[in-house]
């Protein structure tokens, strides 16, 4: 079924919502399952038209959830649970899989992303796709994030007039509000953390390489990782325990399957007590209302029993890593996007990067209205993975990010180190695009390093959620979603969104944007 076109998207929706509730016996009680899929369904009818963080409903998403209560076998770890993917995520479905483009509108695949499979077997039930930033961020450096022209613009539940930040900002913002208990994001550099820290959600970007990156639109296979967005880090722990492993097909997880754990056991309220942690002061300065949020969490985790040391200098070229990363993706972008277009159905005409350059161009009305496609005519002048100033450029960037961290955390004897995921979420802007976001680039370490991050609700600044960061060396996902767990019971700093217009139209604010005479 091929989707339709984007200002239908709502009405798809309305209008398999309405077939999925007439068609439920009146008779029959529905199961634990089907009613927490019909639940998700009726949530995503009330708030989508406001958020635009859903594209598509699977049609066949309750009679998934039905078949799941009517079968005899043990119950997933997952049993139930609705969730959503991304939309570059493939699923074994009627729905396309996107990337937010109009070129991948027909890219109905009929395969399940290896994480799209665990996920089913563990219990799940795949509601349906998540918008996203189109072509997950890295079409311009002028992008908005949360904009595609499948999705139109992914709003911020907390001010809609406010940045869901990131690639995976449908995802983000479905779970913020509640439509979902967790949906599946992918990052590649800050399109997990930065979107879960600005609707205040449980987020992690797992080691690169602990979770498959099959059938799921690349960018580039040195920094691609899929994760849980959650509105807990024990849901996070559950769905990590679910989809991690290795995967024949990429070669990244070869090592997953030895490195795997029951993350959901790791978990315990005491788990901070005489642990080491690191304190990214490089990482703050950029935000005094959320510094001050980080000094109140600081205090919180020397309450919980956690030995904090703070670090002031990072002694980790960073300018240098952020050139070197931009080569990098640049080069595999083209490279990678190449190869996953070859194995798309014959329906998708746009077979590499220059076919979707050229589809733009000629699409420029839908397609580029608020901002062009500057990254990827770099990304076509590209020479391959075979280009010397490619290999070093990737092995300066991985070396100096992972040198770095791993210095950080021996010389100062700790076992993770924390900071500010980003600041309060900046306003969307069509004119100018993003603003940055970052937190001085303690995540973008993690992100080229292929490291850990995980980010967990730090509180608000007036309505609008900051994250607090955990980043530690590969695969310590145990360490950290331990000790993100326990300052979540000790700090209680999730909010629930407010749905409202502006922060400006706030009580606390809209008298002083008035004379005071």
């Amino acid at each position: 079924m091929a989707r339709p076109a984007p200002k239908a998207c709502a009405i798809h929706i309305l209008l398999l919502t309405a077939a999925f509730f007439t068609t439920s016996a009146a008779t029959r009680q529905p199961g634990p399952a089907e009613q927490a899929t019909l639940a998700a369904i009726a949530r995503i009818e009330a708030l989508n038209p406001r958020l635009n963080a859903v594209t598509a409903i699977d049609p066949d998403a309750v009679a998934q959830a039905r078949a799941l209560d009517r079968q005899r076998r043990a119950r997933g770890p997952l049993f139930g649970m609705p969730l959503l993917v991304k939309d570059n995520i493939e699923t074994a479905d009627s729905l396309p899989t996107t990337a937010g483009s109009l070129a991948l509108h027909d890219n109905v695949t009929g395969r399940d992303a290896p994480l799209v499979a665990r996920l089913r077997a563990a219990g799940a039930v795949i509601v349906g796709k998540a918008s996203l930033s189109e072509w997950a961020n890295i079409r311009s450096s002028r992008s908005i994030s949360g904009w595609s022209a499948i999705g139109g613009q992914v709003r911020n539940p907390h001010a809609l007039d406010r940045s869901p930040c990131g690639s995976s900002s449908g995802s983000a913002a479905a779970v913020a509000a509640g439509m979902v208990p967790a949906a599946i994001g992918t990052e590649t550099d800050g399109s997990i953390s930065c979107p879960a820290a600005m609707t205040g959600i449980v987020g992690l970007k797992p080691t690169v390489g602990l979770v498959s990156r099959t059938h799921i639109v690349p960018i580039s296979h040195s920094q691609d990782t899929p994760g849980p967005m959650t509105r807990t880090v024990r849901d996070a722990a559950l769905i990590l325990s679910a989809i991690a492993g290795s995967d024949p097909a990429d070669p990244a997880t070869a090592q997953a399957d030895a490195h795997r754990a029951d993350y959901v056991a790791a978990l315990r309220p005491d788990a901070l007590r005489g642990q080491r942690i690191g304190v990214m002061r490089f990482a703050t300065g950029f935000s005094p209302a959320t510094d001050a949020l980080f000094e109140r969490a600081l205090a919180q985790l020397r309450a919980a029993g956690a030995i904090l040391v703070d670090i002031s200098e990072s002694g980790i070229d960073r300018r240098a890593i952020g050139d070197a990363e931009f080569t990098v993706l640049r080069t595999e972008l083209k490279a990678d996007l190449n190869a996953y277009l070859a194995t798309t159905p014959p329906a998708v005409k746009s077979r590499t990067l220059a076919d979707i350059i050229a589809f733009n161009a000629a699409n420029a009305p839908a397609e580029m209205p608020l901002f062009a496609q500057e990254s990827f005519l770099q990304a076509e002048t590209t020479k391959g993975l075979s280009d010397p100033a490619y290999l070093q450029a990737r092995e300066t960037s991985r070396r100096l990010a992972a040198e770095g961290l791993d210095r950080l955390l021996a010389d100062n004897k700790v076992v993770a180190l924390i900071g500010p995921t980003a600041t309060p979420a900046f306003p969307i802007d069509s004119v100018n695009g993003d603003r940055s976001g970052g937190s001085g680039g303690a995540g973008s370490l993690a992100a080229v390093s292929g490291y850990p991050h995980l980010t967990v609700p730090m509180g608000a600044v007036r309505g609008l959620p900051v994250g607090l960061s955990f980043i530690g060396p590969a695969w310590s996902e145990a360490t950290l979603l331990a000790l993100g767990h326990a300052y979540e019971q000790a700090s209680r700093a999730r909010i629930e969104p407010g749905f409202i217009d502006s922060i400006e139209a706030g009580a606390d604010i809209a008298p002083f944007l008035r004379p005071q005479r």
